[in-house]
Parts: structure tokens; C-alpha cells; sequence
């Protein structure tokens, strides 16, 4: 019997919960097997082979799609193998439209891989949605691709707005939520076809695993994701399912966690001398920061700051000594990078110049350590 629960964080906890007919185990077991034996001619368990489902990938698969309110989730080996198997669903001739403040590895595969294969896209304000509009080449555009908050630099994309604008333009709407995850922002809700993460970052949370997910809404969609997962085969291996599993309980905790923290900072680096500029929605002083409130239960554990010069963020990064100075973020440990060097390297210097990426701009994940303490390393650092 499907046990249904109004919030999303007793859901969250209650993953894989009562699955286990078998034993009745509370923690859902990790079926490893590559294959699974047949009853008889003609007929299965429901399992044939483990590219195609296996139990401990359905029982988290499952969960992601209702936490994000979906009725297809699927998991990935990693965030660019999700977005990999999402992009496969559009021909040579297909123009693309997507955020210009997004990931560099995004803009990586786009320009140099599925450029290759004439599907083009343009990057675009997607801040505003009259700009977006103004973008869009009929009958070539097929689909908007929206992070947001973007990254590096934080910008809010009225995700109702642009649902519509794709609704009358008849685009497939793709909303990146890898920064504030189903607990803190639901594209789906607001109009989204389908909703993307890394979830190397908030859902595994811990820094030890990678993986990608898709949730789409809607059968046929669903089913066409499902075609291109089993077809492709960038599927999520069984143990890394059950850690992914693992990390979902805590997800809500976590996440307000890092909202709460990450504001003290933000406050904290505004009051700073050698700190321009602050990139943080939970600040007022944000320009997406009313849009936010209306959109999303918090503000995420995610923040950017634009130093006085390139040399002295260089020495606030060798003088870390609490903070990480790693790639990637979301982990209960918090990281600090330079995203002109590592995550957005690969945009060219004049676009990352455009859009204010320079050497004097970090972007931090505030972790779960206590903010007095990740205060007091960076005061060290920046003195």
C-alpha cells in the first residue's frame, strides 16, 4: 500500500521505508545483482537487467520524482550524463536557448560537443523574460534551459514567466535546481516540463558521490527520458543509489542549514572593505531578491563575492585554512573556488568578462560548520 505524507521532509525521512517485503528492513537494501533470473518463458519479476531498472535505482528514482512533484524521475552517473541523455531528444537543425550565468561544463557540452552535431544554442538574460523572448528564432527554437540561481553570479529567472512564454512558444522548459534542490524551490509547480540537478552536490550532500538526475513531468516525456536512459546507459550504479537514498533523508535539515549560515556570511561579507560586492538572494539588496521570496521556501547555501583586485583573492585562497579550496559545492563541508580558472574556464575570456567572471570574483558553498568559525577563517584570510 503506498503510504501518502503531506510535507516534503517527513517524505524525505520515510524513503525506502516499508519497500522491503521481504525482511521488512528500514534501510532499503542495495540489490548489486547485473541480472536477474526468470520465472519461466515469457515471463519476469520485473527486472531483466539492471541497465533497465534494478530495485534500489526505482526506490530512489521514485522519490525524486515525488519530492520534485514529477511523474518520471531518473538517475544518472553524473550531472553531465543527465543533461547528456536530456539533450539527445533534440535533431541537428534545433536551436537551444539558455541561461548565460550557467555552469561552464554546460556551456562545454553545448559548444563543444552537441555543437558538433548542428543543434546550436544562444545564451541569453534569462533574468528577464523579455529578453528571452526576443531570443527565441521560430520554428528552429525547441527549448529554454534556465539555472537559477544562476552560477556563478546568483541571478533569479521568474520561472512562472518563463513556463508561459515556453507554453506559448511551444519550447520544452528545463529548469536547473542543483542550488536550492525540491525542499527550497519546486520548477515543476511553477510550470517547468522537466528539472535537472547534479546531485554530486545538495542531494548527496557529503562529497562522495556523483550523479545526475532528470524528474520530467508528464507520461509521454517520461517515458521518452526512460527510452533514452536504458538506450544510452549513463545509468546510476546500485551502490551509489543507496548512498544518494541515504543522503536524501537529511536533505531538509541540511538545507536550512545552509540557508541560514550562508546569510550570516553574506551579511558578515558585506561589512568587509575589501569586498565590491556581495552575490547572495537572500540579501534585499539583491535585484532577484523579491522574485526569490516569491518562488522559494529559502535562499540556498550559495553565495559569490568580487574582491578588490585578482591578487588578493589568489592570497585569500592560499590562506584558507577551515575552508576547502576545492571544486564543486553542496557538501557539509565548506568550499571556496575561483570560477574563472576552474568551474567556468571554458566560457571565453571576453563572454566571462562581459558577464563579470573575473579573478577577483569567489563562490562559495557555506557548508554546516558553524558560521562564527567559517567568519573567523575568513577574516584571516582577507587580513
Amino acid at each position: 500500500m503506498k503510504r501518502v505524507f503531506n510535507h516534503r521532509t517527513t517524505r524525505s525521512v520515510q524513503i525506502g521505508v516499508g519497500h522491503d517485503d521481504h525482511t521488512g528492513g528500514i534501510s532499503f537494501p542495495i540489490y548489486p545483482s547485473a541480472t536477474y533470473r526468470h520465472p519461466g518463458v515469457g515471463q519476469s519479476t520485473g527486472y531483466d537487467y539492471t541497465r533497465s531498472d534494478n530495485p534500489t535505482r526505482e526506490v530512489l528514482e521514485d522519490a525524486l520524482a515525488d519530492l520534485e512533484g514529477g511523474t518520471h524521475g531518473l538517475v544518472f552517473s553524473s550531472g553531465m550524463g543527465a543533461l547528456t541523455t536530456l539533450l539527445l531528444n533534440f535533431s541537428s537543425g534545433d536551436h537551444l536557448l539558455a541561461s548565460e550565468d550557467l555552469y561552464g561544463g554546460t556551456y562545454r557540452l553545448l559548444e563543444q560537443v552537441f555543437a558538433k552535431f548542428g543543434i546550436s544554442t544562444s545564451y541569453v538574460d534569462t533574468t528577464s523574460a523579455a529578453a528571452v523572448a526576443a531570443a527565441i528564432v521560430p520554428p528552429q527554437t525547441k527549448a529554454l534551459l534556465v539555472e537559477t540561481p544562476g552560477n556563478p553570479l546568483l541571478g533569479i529567472a521568474d520561472i512562472r514567466a518563463l513556463a508561459d512564454l515556453c507554453k506559448a512558444h511551444r519550447l520544452l522548459f528545463v529548469v536547473d535546481n542543483t542550488f536550492l534542490t525540491p525542499v527550497l524551490q519546486r520548477p515543476l509547480d511553477l510550470g517547468a516540463d522537466i528539472v535537472v540537478h547534479s546531485a554530486t552536490k545538495y542531494l548527496g550532500g557529503h562529497s562522495d558521490l556523483c550523479a545526475g538526475v532528470l524528474v520530467a513531468k508528464g507520461d509521454e516525456l517520461g517515458k521518452q527520458l526512460s527510452f533514452l536512459q536504458n538506450s544510452t546507459g549513463a545509468i546510476l550504479p546500485p551502490q551509489d543509489c543507496w548512498l544518494l537514498i541515504r543522503s536524501l533523508k537529511t536533505l531538509p535539515l541540511r538545507m536550512e542549514r545552509h540557508s541560514a549560515s550562508a546569510l550570516e556570511v553574506a551579511h558578515w561579507l558585506q561589512q568587509q572593505p575589501q569586498v565590491e560586492k556581495v552575490y547572495y538572494p537572500g540579501l534585499p539588496e539583491h535585484p532577484g531578491h523579491d522574485l526569490s521570496r516569491q518562488q522559494t521556501a529559502g535562499f540556498g547555501g550559495m553565495l559569490s563575492f568580487r574582491l578588490t583586485s585578482p591578487q588578493l583573492a589568489e592570497r585569500v585562497l592560499e590562506r584558507l585554512q577551515l575552508i576547502s579550496f576545492a571544486e564543486s559545492l553542496g557538501g557539509v563541508e565548506t568550499l571556496m573556488t575561483l570560477p574563472a580558472v576552474q568551474t567556468h574556464g571554458d566560457i571565453p575570456a571576453a563572454e566571462r568578462q562581459r558577464l563579470g567572471i573575473c579573478n577577483s570574483l569567489l563562490r562559495l558553498s557555506v557548508g554546516l560548520e558553524e558560521p562564527a568559525d567559517l567568519i573567523a577563517d575568513l577574516h584571516q584570510a582577507l587580513n
